[in-house]
């Protein structure tokens, strides 16, 4: 789903839900993610060619850190 429909669901919740309601607080995240999802497409579509070791340490940033480091 597109972020514009997730921002489309979170104002059609907001008018009739509190804040904290957890539909509405569902949708919030959904529309973070979505937006992060996109903004990533969009960088990784234009970057050049990366190397293994390169991927491997962008998505080191996307994994927990454990609690040992």
């Amino acid at each position: 789903m597109s972020w514009t429909t997730e921002r489309a669901k979170v104002a059609s919740l907001s008018r009739s839900r509190n804040s904290d309601d957890p539909d509405l607080v569902a949708a919030r995240t959904n529309l973070r993610v979505a937006r992060i999802e996109d903004y990533i497409e969009r960088v990784v579509n234009a970057a050049p060619p990366l190397t293994p070791e390169q991927r491997d340490r962008i998505a080191a940033l996307l994994r927990p850190a454990s609690a040992n480091e």
